[in-house]
């Protein structure tokens, strides 16, 4: 996160919160602890600012970044960068 403001999240808002404990109930988690969510929720915003960033940097100049961008994003996670083209392949 360096040279980025910090992101503005309320203390213990779950963004994902709900969505995180029904995937960790389908991974065996039968009940899965306030603070496990929280810790995955953390993880994975900080991951989704992180490719957003490095998708923003990959398109330069442009007003807008696009798809396109964050494959580059992806480049070094091939299983990651597979599943986004897999989708886009849905979509048309």
């Amino acid at each position: 996160r360096k040279g980025r403001a910090p992101l503005r999240r309320q203390p213990n808002a779950a963004l994902f919160g709900k969505d995180l404990r029904s995937m960790m109930y389908a991974f065996g988690d039968e009940a899965p602890q306030a603070d496990s969510v929280q810790v995955m929720d953390d993880i994975l915003v900080d991951y989704i600012s992180e490719l957003c960033s490095e998708a923003g940097r990959v398109s330069g100049q442009r007003q807008k970044v696009k798809v396109d961008d964050f494959k580059i994003a992806l480049r070094r996670e091939t299983k990651n960068l597979g599943r986004v083209e897999e989708l886009l392949t849905y979509r048309k």
